[in-house]
C-alpha cells in the first residue's frame, strides 16, 4: 500500500466539503460539528480559494489530502495560523471502511511534518472533541502530549463542547 501525503490543490478542496455534507448527524456530532454552521457549498469553496490565493506567510487556513495507491482516503487542515510559531491541526479519514484502522496515525505524522515546514512552526495544536476517542488515539500514537481537557466552542462549525488538547512541539 502506497501511503501519501501531500498539499491539497484547489481543484481537490470539493472532497473537504462533501465530506461534511455526506456525513450522519450522529458522525457530526461525535466531531462537534453543528451541521446548520456549514457554509454553503459555494460559499465553502469561495472562502476555500481565497485562502489559496495568498501567499503562504498570510494564510490562515491550509490542507492536505491523504492518498492511499492514490485514491484520497482523508485529509488534514490546520487554521488558527501564527507563521513561525503555532497552528491548529484537523484529522478527517473519509471513507468509514478505513477509519480506526491506524491508517490515520501515519497520515498525521506525515502532516504535521508538512506543517512544521510550511509554517516554520514551534508547535502544533489538535483539539477534537473529548467523546471522540478515535482522534484521540491517533494523535497519542502520532506523538502528540496530552495538554488539558476543557469546555468551548473550538471552531466556527462547531457547537460548545468539551474538548481534549494536545500539542506535539518541534524537536
Amino acid at each position: 500500500m502506497g501511503l501519501t501525503v501531500q498539499e491539497m490543490r484547489l481543484d481537490e478542496v470539493h472532497l473537504i466539503i462533501d465530506y461534511f455534507y455526506a456525513a450522519t448527524p450522529e458522525y457530526l456530532e461525535m466531531m462537534g460539528v453543528d451541521p446548520s454552521r456549514l457554509l454553503p457549498p459555494q460559499a465553502w469553496h469561495a472562502r476555500l480559494e481565497s485562502e489559496y490565493a495568498l501567499p503562504i506567510e498570510q494564510r490562515q487556513y491550509y490542507s492536505v489530502i491523504w492518498l492511499l495507491d492514490d485514491r484520497p482516503i482523508g485529509y488534514s487542515s490546520c487554521d488558527k495560523i501564527v507563521f513561525g510559531e503555532r497552528a491548529n491541526m484537523h484529522l478527517h479519514v473519509i471513507p468509514p471502511e478505513h477509519r480506526n484502522r491506524g491508517i490515520g496515525r501515519d497520515c498525521v505524522r506525515k502532516s504535521v511534518a508538512i506543517y512544521f515546514h510550511q509554517f516554520r512552526l514551534k508547535e502544533l495544536f489538535c483539539q477534537p472533541n473529548a467523546l471522540n476517542v478515535p482522534a484521540h488515539r491517533t494523535l497519542q500514537a502520532a506523538g502528540f502530549s496530552y495538554v488539558k481537557t476543557y469546555m468551548t466552542v473550538p471552531g466556527p462549525i462547531n457547537f460548545h463542547q468539551p474538548v481534549t488538547q494536545w500539542v506535539i512541539r518541534r524537536e
